[in-house]
Order: structure tokens, then sequence, then C-alpha cells
């Protein structure tokens, strides 16, 4: 069969069905023109500028993707099947190692097929451990401090039990993970250890490292940045072995990765697919090549919101969704009610279900590298793996400079991860990157989770916590809502209002459809005169008796007036303002303190 046939056996749209380029641009700019957001005189061209957006990293994502020449192959996930289950287990100083078992076993009954492990040198594996089955149940260690200790406690509870431990074990040795964490260590004792570590598990057939990407994530990374920190911690970790006497080979092979699953779905597809391509490439220059990249991809904990923590069960049903599909080997979901504290059994299970959900009802797992051939997830990343090999060789260069300590200097990454961190907060200030239940849908009556603190949510930084600062400490009088004319007139900007104002810990007293001025004075009486009131209504509304309310309002005693919609919507001199793409942030700060 030459070419042409090929390529005409694969067509799957009927020739009615078959469009060019220029077709869907006319389509869409007429959209776009009917919006406004496109004028007559622009060319349909402009459609890609208009609806193109930019990651956090810089990065352009057009709205559609279109054919290239061809792709890498080294992003094509190696995974075939269902991936590897796997539940977090906390072992750390101030949990109760017995309970800590019970989750285990019930989280293994329940279909998990390892356990990531959170311990230090105080941990009682051999409680936490007790019947697991460590033979058949991967255990992957996660020991920023004492790493050597709770290796060498795990390997003298199988000898006590005369067992073995699964291939897929892994003792989890991460000590630049650590010093990012700004975790008390020593760079060098730390390098020792990480070389006697290997020599253990080699010996014993198991894994050494993880390459904990989520060490940059959590402190605010962008999916560019945490690809960078990954590559350049593993090449960092590949030297290190090489030159105490392992082959290249076999030093990978001894190495994981783990990486951050964002509700970004598409994101964390091509982060996932990029990352393997970037590896590959190294272990190409390392004369390693064929050794397959092991990932462990684990929800994001700075995505989960203490507040509505019921909307983070959508949140890691995607990010798993975006693990499996972009070619992870084991999937963490953490329980919805992480952001509270340490998670109970029912939000242990209900992450633990989600992977079972994918693979066995929706079959996600049924097909390798589903997301391949997909153009714009191709496209999306070849452009985040070329940035990602930019930011490798950055850390890279600024490793290797007069100034860094131990060999790596930090201040320039945590300074680009800080500088990230607050472009995304600002986003979040002003409701452009929307959070469900927090920032946006807020539900003052709400009653959280009671759990207890878990010292795994140390050193995060969670996205749109500056609102939940203000949520923590709601505010103690209530904004007067005056609601201008009927219900249908005012509902649409009251119910902004109060959305915007419940996200700052900030209730409202709503006056009711009212007709003129002096019925609505009469109602801000009768709410007992709150110094700051809160017009909503239409424009037309605003502009027929919107000055007279403003006059009646402050004669009858409010001393901060704010208009949702433009400050020029009313004849008359306001306080403030809230309308779409407002500073919500400080917005809420600047009211607040009016209120106080």
């Amino acid at each position: 069969m030459n070419d042409a046939a090929r390529d005409d056996s694969l067509r799957l749209a009927q020739p009615a069905d078959a469009h060019s380029q220029a077709e869907w641009e006319a389509a869409t700019a007429a959209v776009l023109r009917k919006s406004g957001r496109l004028s007559a005189d622009d060319a349909d061209s402009l459609v890609w500028d208009k609806l193109t957006r930019t990651s956090l990293d810089g990065l352009r994502i057009a709205p559609l993707g279109l054919p290239e020449e061809s792709f890498a192959d080294a992003a094509r996930p190696t995974r075939s099947g269902a991936w590897d289950i796997r539940s977090l287990v906390s072992g750390l100083s101030g949990v109760d190692a017995k309970t800590a078992n019970e989750a285990a076993l019930v989280d293994l009954d329940g279909g998990v097929s390892s356990l990531w492990v959170a311990a230090d040198e105080t941990t009682d594996l051999a409680v936490l451990l007790d019947k697991v089955l460590l033979d058949l149940a991967p255990i992957v260690l996660d020991a920023p401090i004492g790493a050597v200790k709770v290796a060498q406690n795990l390997l003298a509870l199988i000898a006590e039990r005369g067992a073995g431990l699964h291939a897929g074990t892994n003792l989890g040795a991460d000590p630049m993970g650590a010093l990012l964490r700004d975790l008390p260590l020593a760079p060098d004792e730390a390098f020792a250890e990480l070389v006697d570590l290997a020599r253990l598990a080699q010996g014993i057939g198991v894994r050494a490292i993880v390459v904990d990407a989520t060490a940059a994530h959590d402190l605010g990374a962008s999916d560019v940045q945490e690809l960078g920190w990954s590559i350049a911690v593993g090449v960092a970790y590949l030297r290190a072995l090489t030159e105490a006497g392992f082959s290249p080979a076999v030093a990978a092979s001894l190495i994981e990765f783990r990486f951050a699953a964002t509700d970004e779905q598409f994101p964390t597809i091509a982060k996932l697919r990029a990352a393997r391509q970037l590896w590959a490439r190294v272990l190409e220059l390392s004369g390693a090549e064929g050794v397959e990249m092991r990932i462990h991809a684990v929800s994001s904990r700075p995505m989960l919101s203490k507040y509505d923590p019921y909307v983070n069960m959508l949140r890691g049903t995607v990010a798993a969704f975006a693990a499996g599909v972009g070619g992870a080997d084991a999937v963490t979901v953490l329980p919805f009610d992480s952001a509270n504290g340490v998670p109970d059994g029912f939000g242990r299970r209900i992450a633990r279900n989600v992977s079972h959900l994918l693979i066995d009802e929706s079959h996600v797992a049924a097909v390798a590298d589903p997301a391949g051939g997909s153009f714009a997830v191709e496209q999306l990343t070849a452009d985040m793996a070329a940035a990602g090999w930019e930011a490798f060789i950055q850390l890279e260069e600024e490793w290797t400079g007069a100034n860094a300590v131990g060999g790596h200097d930090f201040s320039p990454f945590r300074d680009r991860i800080a500088a990230v961190s607050a472009a995304r907060e600002k986003a979040i200030a002003r409701r452009k990157r929307p959070i469900t239940g927090l920032t946006e849908f807020p539900n003052l009556a709400e009653t959280l989770p009671s759990r207890p603190s878990d010292p795994l949510n140390e050193r995060v930084v969670r996205y749109g916590a500056s609102f939940e600062a203000l949520r923590d400490t709601p505010a103690t009088a209530k904004v007067f809502l005056a609601t201008l004319g009927t219900v249908a007139q005012h509902t649409a900007r009251a119910t902004f209002a109060t959305n915007l104002l419940a996200a700052g810990g900030i209730g409202v007293e709503v006056a009711g459809a009212t007709a003129d001025a002096e019925e609505l004075a009469g109602k801000y009486r009768a709410a007992g005169t709150p110094p700051v009131v809160c017009l909503a209504g239409s424009d037309k509304t605003y502009a027929e008796w919107g000055a007279a309310a403003i006059a009646a309002l402050r004669e009858a005693g409010a001393t901060h007036v704010i208009i949702a919609g433009k400050p020029d919507a009313v004849d008359a001199e306001v306080d403030d303002a809230a309308s779409m793409g407002v500073d919500a942030l400080a917005f809420l700060t600047a009211t607040r303190e009016k209120l106080s």
C-alpha cells in the first residue's frame, strides 16, 4: 500500500465533514464578531490571537491544534494497562502509628496496590506496617530527614519477619528536595547517604531514590519550573552515583520521579509526556538508553481548598485522569479533606476509588497514550519540553557557579518560583483563575470538617491562601446590600456582589425589592444602619434613581458606599466599586477595614 492510500484509509471524516483551516477561522470569527471581540474589518485569522492564552510559563496555548511534521516518540508513555494505585500513609511525629496502620490495611483491602509512607526516625514501622505483606505491596519511603535510619528500620523489619521486599519498593532518598524545602540537612552528608542507600538498594533489588518534583510544586512552581527542577536533580543524582562507581544504566534504574498532577488537565498530561522526553535525552547523552523512566503522579496539594473541600473530589478526579492519560506508572489521589488536616476514612475511600472508577469503569488505562496524536497535546508537550530543557540548563549553570553552597545554589530558583507564585496569586485575586468554593460561590454558612493537624501541609503554598485567611476570621458586621428595583432588575448584580463579599468572609443584609430611594432608606434603617452599603441594580435603575438612593443612604448614616458595577454608572460620588476584573483581595480587605 502506498503512502497516499494509507493516508486515505485513516481518514475518519466523510468528505462533507472535511474543512480547511480558513473555513474554521471564518466560522470562529463570525462568533467573535457577534460578541464584539472582532470588528467587521478585522481579518478572520485574528481569531488565533484572540483565543490563544498564555500560561504562567509564558507558553502560548492555541485554541486548536494543527498538524506538524513530527513529534518526539520519546514522549510516549510506556505503561501498559492499569496504573499502580498508591495511597499516602503518614507515620510522622504526632501521628499514631496504630491508626496509620489501620488506614493502610483498609486501603490495601480496598484495592490500593502500593503504599507511600511518610516517615522519620521516630516512626514505628513495625506497628505502621503490621500485617502488610511487604513482598506483595511495594513501599515507597518518604523520609527527608533521617533517610538512612528509616531505611535501616525497614530492612530490620523484613529481616525480623524473614520476608523480602517487592521490587517496586523505593527507599526514597531525595536530599535535594529536602534542601529546597529548607529542611535542616547538610548537603555533603546527604549525598554520602544517597550513595549508601543506592548500594543498599542495589543489594536487595529495590530502588533507592525519588526525584520529588512536588518539592518545587508545593512552593508554587509552574509546570516548566517543576520539569526543569526534576531533570536537574535527576542529573545531579546520576553524577553522584556514577562518581561512586555505578554505571549510568544502573544509576538510572535506581531512580523514580514524582510529579504533581493538577486539575489543569492538558498541561498535566503534557508535563508528564515532556518529562519522559527530557529524561530520555539525558539518558541518551549519559549512555544509559533503554532504561525506562518510572513516574509517580500525586494530585496537587496546593490546589486543594480548605473551604468547600468536597469540590476537591472533582479536582482530584481530573488530576488522576490527566496523570493516567499522561502515562504515570503510579497515581496517588490525596483525600479531599487533606487541606483540613489528617484525612478520615471516608476521604481515603473516595481517593482510592477515583482510580478504580477511571481504570475499571471508564477504561482510561485500556489505551496506551490516549492523548497521542492530538495535535494540541503534542504541541503543548513539545513546547513544554523545550521550555523545561531551558529551565534545566539554567539550574545547571547556577549550580556550578562560584557562589553555590554545597554545589547547589537554590536562591535564584526560589526567587523565580516566588515570582510565578505572585503572578498566580494576582490572577486569583482578580478571579481570573477562579477557585470554586473559595473565590467563587463561597458558602459562609458551611461547617468545615474537623481534622487533626497534618505536618504534611507544612511548607505548602496553597492557591488562594489569602482568601482562606480572610475566611478564617469572618467579618463581625454585614454589608447592607441596597438592591434597587424589582428582583429581576437587581438579581444579577446582587448575586455578583454577594458572592464577591462572601469570598472575603463578609455577609450581607439584603434590602429586597425596592421602588424608590425613600423605601430603600427605610429598609436600611430597619437593618440597623450598618456603615457600609453596596448598591446593586441595573444600569437603567442606576440612571433613574441611583443618585437619589446614595443621597438617602448617606443621610441615614452610611459612611462607605460601594456600587456593584462601574463607578460612573451612577451620577453621584461613590467610595468604591466592584465589577468584573476588580482586584477582589484588595477590595475585600478595604471593605473589611471599613466594617471594623
